[in-house]
């Protein structure tokens, strides 16, 4: 009797081993779709950034060849194309690089934390925190180089503090903080307009064009200064890179998890505001390119994940494809900074997403 239980008990155990394979299987192929769409995803957003600081550094009234290009910077090129390559083009190409990176990686950031769209640092009035910092410690103060980047940290977080200090009500929720942080954004402005019309007119003007954001005057002191935040910046979001995604199911599911949810947003937070201020210290407030970067990202990956290192590729990519357009491709021969492209770009992307919103959800904000 108990050797025909065994031989009845054993085809159910090999039918629940072979249901729980399936089941495995069923997990696993979604999980790997998704891997091999990231690493796509990558690789192509790796190469188009490469491709496209390669025609950055080439083209221009005199045009140097890629091997030329690799030659210089291997330390084996001409008089000539080391000064055209690495003196005139290349640090403009790779501050586009940092400052792109830097924010996008703010925005997406932000947009993840606060479960909104619209949290990005240049509509939030971080990024212009960091410009009036900026502006007053250059026109008022004379700094410049390493003061000046650390004036623009203090000027981003200072508004930041104010933001989230208005925004708190036991919490932090999303649409509360973006709603404080535009309020803020217009007293951000109009401090900088009275900074600006209490200059000189020469040094208004000199403002001004450093306010639309632009990758023209980087030299590679500046962008040492850049690399080096960002790449300490990098290392803590890779450290808090779990915390993250545990956020973003939901703050109880965090608690549950033993999540110190608060605590662990405003460490987020302040890294996202490092990032823009990093961001704005090299290049400006590059207007929109937080904003548009982490959706394009999510877009491209088909997810609704935080999509840190694709968002930084797109941020990158923006910045130097509006520099690249802004130099050599208006007609004329007129040359725009690269902030007015990527604001050309940006202001009609927003005026959609308000759109789309505003349809979903029948009007009601």
């Amino acid at each position: 009797m108990t050797a025909v239980r065994l031989s009845k008990q054993a085809p159910d155990r090999t039918g629940d081993a072979a249901a729980t394979r399936a089941a495995a299987a069923l997990i696993r192929a979604p999980r790997l779709r998704r891997r091999r769409r990231y690493a796509l995803v990558v690789t192509v957003l790796v190469v188009a950034v490469l491709t496209v600081a390669t025609i950055a550094v080439s083209v221009g009234d005199l045009t140097v060849s890629a091997p030329d290009i690799v030659r210089t910077i291997l330390g084996h090129g001409t008089r000539f194309t080391d000064v055209l390559v690495l003196q005139l083009r290349l640090p403009r190409v790779v501050l586009a690089m940092l400052a792109g990176a830097a924010l996008a990686l703010s925005g997406a950031l932000f947009q993840a934390l606060l479960h909104n769209a619209l949290a990005s640092p240049d509509i939030l009035g971080i990024s212009g925190g960091a410009s009036v910092a900026t502006v007053l410690g250059s026109l008022v103060l004379g700094w410049s180089g390493v003061a000046l980047s650390g004036l623009a940290f203090g000027g981003a977080v200072l508004v930041a503090l104010v933001i989230y200090g208005l925004a708190w009500d036991g919490t932090v929720a999303g649409n509360r903080f973006v709603l404080v942080g535009i309020g803020v954004a217009f007293m951000v402005t109009a401090a900088l307009g009275y900074v600006l019309t209490r200059a000189e007119v020469q040094q208004a003007q000199v403002a001004l064009v450093a306010l639309v954001g632009g990758v023209g005057d980087a030299t590679w002191t500046g962008n040492a200064i850049a690399a080096v935040s960002l790449g300490a910046l990098l290392l803590l979001a890779a450290g808090a890179a779990p915390s993250l995604r545990v956020l973003q199911l939901g703050d109880d599911t965090a608690t549950g998890l033993g999540v110190p949810a608060d605590r662990r947003r405003l460490a987020l937070l302040a890294l996202a505001v490092m990032f823009a201020a990093v961001g704005v210290a090299g290049a400006g407030p590059l207007a929109f390119v937080a904003f548009m970067s982490a959706p394009i990202a999510r877009r491209l990956l088909r997810d609704g994940s935080s999509a840190l290192v694709p968002a930084a590729l797109v941020g990158a990519l923006l910045v130097l494809v509006a520099d690249l357009a802004g130099q050599h491709l208006i007609p004329g021969g007129t040359r725009l900074p690269a902030g007015v492209l990527t604001g050309a770009i940006g202001a009609p992307y927003l005026l959609w997403l308000l759109a789309t919103r505003s349809r979903t959800t029948g009007g009601q904000s």
